[in-house]
């Protein structure tokens, strides 16, 4: 440690003494030796507030000293806030050296941005949108203002991986290298993350053409203590149409409001709509208690002047505050000490829970989990969802998963990501003027990150961008971009590949329900539940994104329905031994550690019972009255797989929480249906998908060619190889 500690520069050293640190960390240690040489890339995955920032900028910085006449580091971030904390910590470093350190996102003000472009030096902060305005833009300056970059660094590398955003930032980097020249002699390439699954797997995610070696370096030590409880609630089957009468739901933020009242918390909601629903029923209680407030909503449609605001007063440990957010906080903005972290609802993947997790528990305390669970009352009417307790379950696996098997998902990399690899042909050519299809298809797919996209697929989506008048072709072979092209890459939010999420319209008679995300696997004829209710779809408008239903007749219906987000099959299975055992305790040393709360622990039993009462360890379809359920304990792709599959059978077939609802059917029925589908040629996910109408779900759908998208979309929701696999190896056992 003292030997990797003497190689960084000596005012380095001066800067960590004045911290008042007596060593450096474990993961700071190891990263020393690989980023000085310089000659490989790096992953460098550990929890937060270990110090991964620092583990990079220290040696970062000691090889750049000194350096003057162009940028050095180039600091890449998925959000503006995490810049703007970056930029905070490292300015008395970059002082103490000497060396400019620049924010650049929208944000920053044009007088700072133009005092960098004539003096372009030390490190730069930046979002891969600006990142892509400037190669567009500035792509005459960029190649001598970065012809001497030495790193690129890429923060929070999870929230990139397998995301269109995180398809956009690779293309990026690959076209930095190709424009400096440097695709022969890379730039090493830094991703800090905390959260990382299939660790092996991940340098090909950093970098696909595999030009450089990679290492990953991890902390062998053990992680600050985690203290987790899952607390139970119950609300009656009978839901009240006003949620905000339910009692669950105020028992929950009475919960909230006891224990995060005087200290400073996060607590995590589903929804933007349940975030604000939230925050002023306890804003209410503080008013109802002639207290001030200290509970604030912060969430992406949030202005913000609010969100930097409450940002500012987190960081202010004097002050008692509670951030009630989304996901917006989930990422390592420096919000100081947080107590606790509050999860409100299952989450759908470990990999977000323990980034959320992580939020608390700095400076050498605890790590503190609360999350509050509300199952509905059984009676005579209840449906199977409800008897089995899935939310809760799925809490209590993920919670395992987390901590037991340190598990996290891996990145889907089967996708094409055919929106984004559409944006950058558009982007390229903007950048370029012109080019040739053959140097296209080599830059974006050959060197770049769409290795998954065939010459065949390029050239069917180029002739139908051509037909939009997106991209037109001079007779000399070159591509320039179309009148449809050029209003495209000119409107001001061409530079990002994301959008605001696409919900569709539920309709009844004309009135507004509410919305659904666009990536639910929602099909004409299928039940889906909404407000409490049970609905029958009827029509799918995918212009005007509207879902008409009607009431459709049942029991109660399942409380616990998608949010668009995908749960991976580790986790149904999870939950699967966790049903089949009757326990979901931890063991620690040869003693079972129980982590829910009585009445969570009540509702678990209850499940239990259920579980084995029904021979679910033995039975994958189970009848109840005229309909049957199908648990295949997997995943959302199977699910989606088996519910399409049946319904192109005649079945009326549904998902709720990970079991298939088929109506009216017998179960041997329904088995041999899918036995018989198992000994023959399944659909391909692409003919699976031209089932569907709401698919246009990423910004540049809309100009990709129906035949394509469905090819797109499949590899997104449905796995045929995967489920007749399951078909073949569980139900025909």
């Amino acid at each position: 440690m003292i030997d990797a500690f003497a190689k960084l520069d000596r005012q380095v050293q001066k800067w960590v003494y004045k911290q008042g640190w007596t060593n450096l960390r474990e993961i700071q240690s190891k990263a020393i030796p690989p980023i000085l040489a310089c000659d490989r890339d790096l992953v460098i995955s550990a929890s937060t507030a270990e110090g991964k920032t620092e583990a990079f900028f220290l040696p970062g910085c000691s090889a750049v000293v000194g350096r003057k006449q162009a940028v050095s580091i180039l600091y890449i971030s998925p959000l503006k806030s995490l810049i703007n904390d970056q930029y905070r910590r490292l300015r008395e470093l970059c002082d103490m050296l000497d060396m400019q350190v620049t924010p650049w996102h929208g944000d920053v003000s044009q007088s700072k941005k133009k005092h960098f472009k004539r003096n372009p030096q030390g490190i730069l902060l930046i979002t891969p949108e600006s990142l892509e305005s400037l190669l567009i833009r500035e792509a005459g300056w960029i190649k001598p203002s970065f012809s001497q970059l030495k790193y690129v660094c890429v923060d929070e590398f999870h929230a990139f991986i397998g995301t269109e955003r995180g398809q956009q930032l690779l293309s990026l980097l690959n076209r930095l290298e190709h424009l400096l020249n440097r695709l022969k002699d890379p730039i090493p390439r830094i991703a800090l993350s905390a959260t990382l699954g299939e660790l092996d797997k991940v340098p090909l995610s950093l970098r696909p053409n595999g030009s450089l070696p990679c290492k990953t370096i991890t902390s062998s030590k053990f992680r600050n203590p985690i203290k987790v409880q899952v607390k139970g609630f119950v609300e009656p089957a009978e839901v009240l149409e006003d949620d905000s009468n339910n009692p669950a739901e105020h028992q929950i933020c009475r919960e909230i409001y006891q224990r995060c009242r005087g200290d400073s918390h996060l607590v995590f909601a589903v929804s933007r709509e349940r975030t604000e629903s939230i925050a002023v029923s306890l804003a209410d209680f503080c008013e109802q208690n002639g207290v001030p407030n200290e509970f604030f909503p912060h969430h992406g449609s949030l202005a913000k002047n609010l969100r930097e605001d409450l940002e500012a007063r987190l960081q202010i440990e004097t002050i008692p505050t509670t951030a009630v957010c989304t996901m917006t906080l989930e990422l390592g903005i420096d919000i100081g000490k947080v107590n606790s972290v509050v999860q409100v609802t299952a989450p759908h993947s470990v990999s977000s829970l323990r980034q959320r997790m992580g939020r608390s528990g700095r400076r050498n305390s605890p790590a503190v989990l609360q999350m509050l669970i509300a199952e509905k009352q059984i009676n005579k009417s209840s449906n199977i969802n409800d008897h089995l307790r899935l939310e809760l379950v799925q809490s209590l696996a993920i919670v395992r998963l987390m901590i037991v098997r340190k598990w996290f998902e891996p990145p889907d990399v089967r996708q094409l990501h055919l929106s984004t690899f559409v944006h950058q042909i558009l982007a390229v050519i903007a950048q370029w003027g012109s080019i040739r299809t053959d140097q296209l298809y080599v830059l974006l797919c050959d060197q770049g990150p769409f290795k998954k996209i065939s010459v065949g697929h390029y050239k069917q989506l180029l002739t139908h961008m051509g037909k939009e008048k997106l991209l037109q072709q001079f007779n000399s072979g070159e591509l320039v971009l179309g009148i449809e092209g050029e209003r495209v890459v000119n409107h001001y939010t061409f530079y990002s590949v994301f959008h605001t999420p696409i919900d569709y319209r539920v309709v009844t008679e004309n009135k507004t329900l509410g919305s659904l995300p666009a990536q639910n696997v929602i099909l004409k004829e299928q039940h889906i539940v909404f407000g409490g209710k049970r609905w029958k779809v009827t029509e799918i408008d995918d212009v005007r994104r509207v879902v008409n239903v009607v009431s459709a007749k049942g029991g109660n219906p399942p409380k616990f329905n998608g949010s668009g987000i995908s749960v991976h099959d580790a986790v149904r299975m999870e939950m699967y031994r966790i049903y089949s055992a009757g326990d979901y305790r931890i063991e620690v040393s040869s003693r079972k550690i129980d982590f829910a709360d009585d009445q969570a622990r009540h509702l678990f039993q209850e499940a239990a019972e259920f579980f084995h009462r029904a021979d679910l360890k033995n039975q994958l379809i189970v009848q109840i009255g005229t309909n049957c359920y199908l648990f295949t304990w997997m995943g959302d792709k199977i699910i989606n797989t088996l519910t399409v599959l049946l319904k192109q059978q005649g079945f009326v077939a549904s998902s709720f929480g990970g079991v298939v609802e088929i109506q009216d059917a017998a179960k041997d029925e329904v088995k041999k249906c899918l036995t018989d589908l198992a000994n023959c040629e399944l659909p391909t996910e692409t003919e699976l998908a031209r089932e569907l109408k709401n698919k246009r779900v990423d910004k540049y759908d809309r100009f990709i060619p129906e035949f394509l998208l469905n090819e797109g979309y499949g590899r997104k929701a449905f796995d045929s190889l995967a489920a007749k696999d399951w078909i073949r190896t569980r139900l025909c056992h």
